[in-house]
């Protein structure tokens, strides 16, 4: 028989709520990163449709987390995404981490990778980014957003069983000081 450690043990009757808690809050997490990267995809859909109640604050918003240069950015209807092609590959990554994770590593599982693959997801971009600083290549769209891609599901990985883990901790520590 299996010897449990005292600190990864976990009650019988207290298992399939943390299982549920966890569902739950990839769901929530999932969600939230869908509407991220969708309202990416809004802006210029109704900036083109006329809508700039809603276009303008979006565009205005993401302006202080991308550059949004024109060139450097999708477009869609004839208007540039919320964010350049680096950042919608990164936002589009997360949703699709987020969205396979559980096919890949059970949900209740909060211990994360090592770190050593968290930094090495950054090469890429790194890369791509350095080679055009410095004048050795020019990268197009189909790099900025595959280095993106790479980054966003990798961050995705580690995102999810922390968010798990914090609510696990702050449920356990409501529940105990009850």
């Amino acid at each position: 028989m299996a010897t449990v450690d005292a600190q990864t043990y976990i009650p019988v009757d207290l298992a399939p709520r943390m299982r549920r808690q966890a569902w739950k809050v990839w769901g929530i997490g999932l969600a939230v990163v869908l509407l991220w990267a969708a309202a990416i995809v809004v802006a210029p859909v109704a900036k083109a449709a006329g809508l700039f109640s809603i276009s303008s604050p979006l565009y205005s918003f993401y302006h202080y987390i991308c550059h949004q240069i024109p060139e450097r950015s999708f477009h869609i209807a004839g208007e540039q995404f919320g964010v350049c092609s680096r950042c919608s590959g990164v936002y589009f990554g997360l949703f699709l981490g987020f969205a396979v994770y559980p096919l890949w590593r059970n949900i209740e599982e909060i211990e994360p990778l090592a770190r050593l693959w968290l930094f090495l997801s950054m090469v890429p971009i790194a890369v791509d980014w350095s080679l055009t600083v410095y004048g050795i290549w020019e990268n197009t769209q189909f790099t900025r957003v595959a280095t993106g891609l790479i980054l966003g599901i990798s961050c995705a990985t580690y995102i999810v069983p922390a968010t798990i883990e914090i609510t696990r901790n702050l449920t356990w520590r409501r529940e105990v000081s009850a």
